[in-house]
C-alpha cells in the first residue's frame, strides 16, 4: 500500500470514501464461533448433596499452615523461592509485561534526533552546488512521526497485550499453587512411607518372634519342620519388605528434595513428618459460579479470551484507512559557524492517508487466524472450567469415601490385632495350631498396611481439594466472559 497525500479541502470526503471502500467487503464471513460454557449449566447440587456447605470453607492463602507443621511451612517457602519452575514462570511474566509495554509504545508518537557531517567532492558539471573541490556539509535534525489510531486498533492491540500479561501473572499464581500442593502431597507421601516402614519393622519383629517360638515347638516335637520352613520363608519375605519400605522412604525424600530445587542430600536433612489430623469435610456453596474468581487457571483462561477478542478488534481495523503525520526539521550548513543560523533551517510536514486495497488475502488470513485463536481460547476456558468443577466434586467424593474407609480400616485393624494376640496366646499354650496363627498374622499385616495407605491417601486428597478450590487465590478483577461474548455477537449481527 502507498500513502496518499491528504487534500486540503477534501480530507473528510476522502476519508469517508476510503472507509466505505476498505470496510465493506473485506471481512465478510469471518468471525469466531466458539461459545463459552455458562457456569450455571454445570450442575453439581445432587453430587454434593449431604456435604456441609459453609461460605468460610474457601482455603486461606497459606492453607497448609492450618496443619501447624513448622517444617512443612518452611519447605513450601523454600520450594517457592528455589524451584527453577518459579524462575521460569516469573520470566514469562516479565516477557508478557515487556510485550504490553511495547504495544503501548506503538500507540504513541515518536521523536528522533540526529547530527552528522558529510564530506564529498562534486564535479563542476553540476553548478551551482559544485566547484570541483572537496567540501563538508554539517547538519542536525529532529524527526517526528505519529500514526493516528482512528479506529482504536492500536489500543485494542495494547489491551490484548495487557490481557496476556495479566494471564501470565495469574499463571504464575497457579504455578505457585500447584508447587505448594505438590510439596504438601510429597510431604504426606514421605510421612506415609515412614509409617509403612514402621509397619515393616513391626512385622519383621513379629515374624522373628514367631520363628523362635516355632523353633522351640519343633524341637519339642509339637510342630513339624514344614511349619518351621513356612515361618522361615515368611521371615525372609518380611526382610525384603522392610528393605523395600526403606527404599520407599529414600525415594519419597528425593521427590521432596527435587521439588525444593535442591540436590539429593537435601532429603537427608528433612526430619520425619507425621500425617496430620484432617479437618472435617466442608465446601463453599454454589461452586460452579464461585470458582470463576477462585481458581487461578480459570481466571487466566478468562483473560486469554478477553485478549483474543481484543486481537480480533485490532485485526479488523487493519481493513480500514488510517492517517499518519510525519515531519522533519533541521539545520544544514557548510561550516560549523553557520550551522545554527536560522537562514540554514529546513523543515517538512507530511500528513498521509493509507488505504489497504489489495493485500493478496493477507488481511483476511490474519483476521481468520485471530478468530481461530479466540475459539481456541474459549475452548481452553471451557475445558478448564469443566475440569475444575469436576475436580472439586471428585475430591469431595474421595474424601467422603476415604473417611468411611478409614473408619472401617481402623475397626478391621483393631479386630485383627485382637485376633492375632489371641491366636499367639493359643499357639504358645499349645492349643492353637501353626496355620491358624500364621493366617491371623497375615490378616493383621494386611489390615495395618491398608489403614496406613488410606490415611496417606486421605491427607493427599485433602491437599488436592484445597488446590482444586483455588488455594486461597481470589481475583480482584477479571474480565467477564459473558460481556465479551455479547460483544462478539453484536459484531456478527452487524455483519
Amino acid at each position: 500500500m502507498k500513502p496518499v497525500p491528504v487534500l486540503r479541502n477534501g480530507t473528510l470526503f476522502v476519508l469517508l470514501s476510503a472507509a466505505l471502500l476498505g470496510g465493506c467487503a473485506s471481512t465478510g464471513g469471518l468471525h469466531p464461533t466458539a461459545t463459552p460454557v455458562q457456569p450455571g449449566s454445570l450442575h453439581a447440587q445432587r453430587t454434593l448433596a449431604g456435604v456441609t456447605q459453609d461460605a468460610s470453607a474457601w482455603p486461606q492463602v497459606d492453607w497448609w499452615k492450618s496443619i501447624g507443621d513448622t517444617q512443612l511451612d518452611a519447605l513450601v517457602n523454600e520450594a517457592l523461592a528455589d524451584n527453577p519452575d518459579m524462575t521460569l514462570v516469573d520470566a514469562r511474566v516479565a516477557a508478557a509485561l515487556a510485550a504490553a509495554g511495547a504495544a503501548d509504545a506503538a500507540r504513541k508518537p515518536t521523536l528522533n534526533g540526529g547530527a552528522s557531517a558529510a564530506g564529498a567532492r562534486v564535479p563542476p558539471l553540476l553548478p551551482p552546488l559544485a566547484s570541483g573541490h572537496f567540501g563538508v556539509i554539517r547538519y542536525g535534525f529532529l524527526s517526528f512521526k505519529w500514526d493516528l489510531d482512528l479506529w482504536g486498533g492500536k489500543r485494542a492491540a495494547w489491551e490484548a497485550a495487557v490481557g496476556n500479561a495479566r494471564a501470565a501473572e495469574v499463571d504464575a499464581q497457579a504455578a505457585r499453587l500447584k508447587l505448594s500442593a505438590d510439596v504438601v502431597q510429597a510431604y504426606f507421601g514421605l510421612a506415609g512411607a515412614y509409617a509403612q516402614r514402621d509397619l515393616a519393622r513391626e512385622e519383621l519383629q513379629r515374624a522373628e518372634d514367631f520363628l523362635r517360638l516355632t523353633q522351640k515347638r519343633v524341637a519339642n516335637g509339637i510342630d513339624s519342620k514344614f511349619s518351621l520352613a513356612r515361618i522361615e520363608a515368611e521371615t525372609a519375605s518380611d526382610r525384603v519388605h522392610l528393605e523395600a519400605a526403606e527404599n520407599s522412604v529414600r525415594t519419597s525424600g528425593l521427590v521432596l528434595a527435587a521439588l525444593l530445587g535442591k540436590g539429593p542430600d537435601r532429603a537427608l536433612d528433612i526430619q520425619r513428618p507425621s500425617l496430620p489430623a484432617i479437618p472435617a469435610l466442608a465446601i463453599p456453596g454454589d461452586l460452579p459460579v464461585n470458582l470463576l474468581g477462585r481458581r487461578p487457571d480459570i481466571v487466566a483462561a478468562r483473560w486469554r479470551v478477553e485478549a483474543a477478542g481484543q486481537d480480533i478488534k485490532a485485526a479488523r481495523t487493519k481493513f480500514l484507512p488510517n492517517i499518519s503525520i510525519s515531519s522533519l526539521v533541521g539545520l544544514i550548513a557548510p561550516s560549523s559557524m553557520d550551522l545554527f543560523s536560522l537562514r540554514n533551517r529546513f523543515y517538512t510536514i507530511s500528513p498521509a492517508l493509507s488505504l489497504p486495497i489489495f493485500e493478496g488475502g493477507a488481511l483476511r488470513a490474519n483476521l481468520a487466524g485471530k478468530d481461530a485463536a479466540r475459539d481456541i481460547a474459549v475452548a481452553q476456558y471451557n475445558q478448564t472450567l469443566v475440569h475444575a468443577v469436576n475436580q472439586v466434586a471428585e475430591q469431595v467424593d474421595d474424601l467422603r469415601s476415604l473417611d468411611d474407609e478409614v473408619q472401617g480400616a481402623e475397626s478391621a485393624r483393631a479386630s485383627a490385632e485382637d485376633a492375632y494376640k489371641l491366636a499367639m496366646q493359643r499357639y504358645r499354650a499349645g492349643v492353637g495350631n501353626f496355620l491358624e496363627a500364621l493366617s491371623v498374622r497375615q490378616e493383621l499385616i494386611a489390615a495395618e498396611q491398608q489403614l496406613a495407605a488410606l490415611q496417606t491417601r486421605r491427607s493427599s486428597a485433602w491437599a488436592t481439594l484445597n488446590e482444586a478450590l483455588g488455594g486461597g487465590f481470589h481475583a480482584d478483577d477479571a474480565p467477564s466472559i459473558a460481556a465479551n461474548q455479547d460483544s462478539q455477537n453484536k459484531t456478527k449481527a452487524h455483519r
